[in-house]
């Protein structure tokens, strides 16, 4: 039999977490907007990129906004009687903080100045030790066959370092398309509140406390900044949003891997092999953080390898990362983020529910099928789903079925009208639903405008939409 987690008890302590996941996020929504005007103001708004897919200068500094919902977060969990523990028996959630500050001046510096990319990961080594030196840190390994593992000084500190480094940075990469970078975190943040949840409350462990409230905060941070960065976004979080939230996502990992002993747990009780079979549910849910982050890290490694293939420096800019590639094989923008969702809650709440039940043979199956579905969306970049008729009120009009419109008058074939644009877009939308699809000439607005693969135009800032 595997083993089997004690039940989630419900009470106080889930409402206070929801409390701190709501203020964060409240304050983070409601500090987005002013943020935009001021990135605005002071023109931290770069220009078009060869390799970037939004077609108009959009503002950056978005961290700043969820740098400020990070703060009020710990500030109600310390006044709070169920969570405020946390601060008074651990030092870590002060560590964060003072990591995640010093990050995020570095991250928006680069947001405004463009500073360089060496400075930038010396800024993110400065800030692993300080959290280093407080205390957040790797302190054990447990090792499948070996049991837990002692680490000396200098080996946590460089192990922490590379895992702080490794994520902020896979983070970073893929903050390429809007609600990417925090979809895809929220979701692995709220994979990971579930497994340290248990921990804490399941088997009263105290050393994972505060590796779920940085998970709870982590989660109000993206949520808050969300509905201000799906497509088309309003704001980008800019790399003092991505950097920061990297780096809270590898701080839990750093609390719940390297401070929980595993001994603590119980679980190595019997003969060896049934200790082995039972403590591997264990072992998988401690490498959370490196599946979590599964699909960034290996879009990471592909682009320093296809880099320094090309005799280029691993930190040169270019279109080859995995968004892109969904982008050019056809799907469109908003497709694309909601395949890197899929598969992202896939392999996160997959190891989480294996966790849970290591001998359901069910959950295995349905991690293949559901696999196997994803596949299939990834080899229909261009079947667009249609509402029924009875629907077509509750859904966006690019579901809706049209009727074919007539072709208008002819126009100058450089300057397409309004109407000849509109009826390209009936024309287009009609024969998708008998299952063709026609090129459409060059020119024609609304047309994969989300997509924007194709050569665009140069916006300038006085052209920004406020």
């Amino acid at each position: 039999m595997g083993l089997r987690w004690p039940a989630i008890p419900v009470g106080q302590p889930v409402r206070d977490y929801l409390l701190t996941l709501c203020v964060t996020a409240a304050v983070t929504y409601l500090l987005t907007g002013p943020v935009r005007k001021f990135a605005i103001a002071t023109g931290a708004m770069p220009e078009i990129r060869a390799r970037d897919v939004h077609r108009e200068p959009t503002p950056r500094l978005g961290g700043i906004a969820m740098f400020f919902g990070l703060c009020a977060g710990l500030l109600v969990a310390d006044h709070l009687q169920n969570l405020n523990g946390v601060f008074e028996l651990s030092n870590e959630p002060r560590a964060l903080l003072s990591g995640a500050a010093l990050i995020w001046i570095i991250g928006v510096l680069d947001d405004k100045f463009e500073i360089d990319a060496l400075i930038k990961l010396g800024g993110q080594m400065i800030a692993a030790g300080v959290m280093v030196m407080q205390g957040l840190t790797i302190l054990w390994l447990p090792i499948p066959g070996v049991g837990t593992v002692s680490l000396t000084q200098w080996q946590g500190t460089l192990l922490t370092v590379a895992l702080v480094v490794i994520t902020i940075n896979a983070v970073n990469f893929v903050d390429g398309l809007d609600g990417l970078a925090a979809g895809m975190v929220c979701i692995a943040a709220a994979a990971f509140f579930l497994y340290s949840y248990r921990i804490w409350f399941g088997y009263m462990i105290e050393a994972a406390a505060p590796a779920t409230l940085f998970t709870a905060v982590l989660m109000g941070m993206c949520l808050g900044f969300l509905p201000h960065n799906m497509h088309p976004a309003r704001i980008f979080m800019g790399d003092s949003g991505s950097m920061l939230i990297g780096l809270v996502l590898a701080a839990a990992a750093i609390s719940v891997t390297g401070q929980v002993d595993p001994d603590a747990l119980k679980i190595f009780e019997g003969g060896t092999r049934e200790a082995t079979h039972a403590a591997l549910p264990v072992f998988i849910p401690l490498l959370l953080p490196l599946t979590i982050i599964a699909i960034p890290v290996a879009d990471l490694v592909l682009a320093i390898v296809r880099r320094t293939w090309k005799g280029q420096s691993p930190f040169a800019a270019d279109r080859g990362h995995l968004h892109h590639r969904l982008l050019e094989i056809g799907h469109s923008h908003s497709r694309a983020v909601l395949i890197m969702y899929f598969w992202s809650a896939l392999i996160a709440f997959g190891v989480v529910a294996y966790s849970v039940h290591s001998a359901s043979m069910w959950i295995v199956l349905l991690v293949v099928a559901l696999s196997a579905v994803g596949l299939v969306l990834l080899l229909l970049p261009r079947f667009t789903p249609r509402a029924p008729r009875w629907a077509e009120s509750f859904v966006p009009p690019r579901y809706r079925r049209r009727a074919l419109a007539p072709q208008p008058a002819a126009s100058l074939p450089h300057e397409p009208s309004a109407g000849a644009a509109q009826g390209a877009q009936d024309v287009q939308d009609a024969q998708e639903d008998d299952g063709e699809r026609v090129p459409v000439a060059v020119g024609v607005s609304g047309v994969n405008g989300a997509t924007a693969i194709g050569p665009r135009s140069r916006f300038t800032t006085s052209n920004v939409r406020k």
